[in-house]
């Protein structure tokens, strides 16, 4: 059952990515294509004022649901990183708590301003501006339920030690791969004790 979740979350994930190229090119062709007609043929798309504005809205919300699957935020860890396990099993414990209180305030937060949001066209397209802000909905939901699984996780004490520091910076998984190997190799031959160079 928890590789059928698992499988089912990677592809989620993978469509999310998905859709963010989409929403990617389409940003880029319209701004590309405007800026062409107007160079060359003193016209342009009324629409690329917008649609590329939402495009973006989209990509940064669905952007930010494909970074918490893949623990791939931002984050300071140097306390974290001196604490012993259990100590660093709290601070994650804790840190995933207060993201899935944000992201039950930030879904809502937008329920509450649902009327308002959908009774708002956009200037041009005329299109509910739910349609570009109501992307909060799945964000919110999404993320939390990924911190609500990890919470459950760590109950049941299936998180491993590597999980619990969420910062990785360019260059340091590579970094702890050396050093675990270091580790390994340095356990199954100790040096001897008086060798000298």
């Amino acid at each position: 059952m928890g590789n059928t979740f698992k499988a089912l979350a990677d592809w989620l994930t993978r469509a999310l990515e998905v859709v963010m190229v989409l929403c990617l090119v389409v940003m880029l062709v319209m701004v590309f294509g405007n800026v062409i007609l107007r160079l060359f043929f003193n016209t342009g798309i009324d629409l690329s004022e917008e649609i590329p504005r939402f495009a973006f809205v989209w990509m940064t919300f669905l952007g930010a649901i494909v970074g918490m699957r893949r623990r791939a935020h931002l984050g300071v860890d140097i306390l974290v990183q001196a604490l012993p396990v259990l100590g660093r099993k709290v601070c994650w414990g804790l840190s995933q708590a207060v993201m899935l209180v944000c992201c039950v305030y930030i879904v809502y937060g937008t329920y509450l301003q649902h009327e308002i949001i959908e009774g708002n066209a956009s200037p041009v397209a005329q299109l509910s501006m739910l349609w570009v802000f109501g992307v909060s909905y799945l964000t919110g939901s999404a993320i939390g339920l990924i911190c609500l699984s990890n919470l459950v996780r760590l109950i049941a004490g299936k998180v491993s030690d590597d999980e619990l520091i969420d910062v990785h910076e360019e260059g340091m998984v590579d970094a702890l791969e050396a050093e675990r190997e270091m580790n390994a190799q340095a356990a199954a031959h100790p040096a001897h004790g008086g060798a000298k160079s």
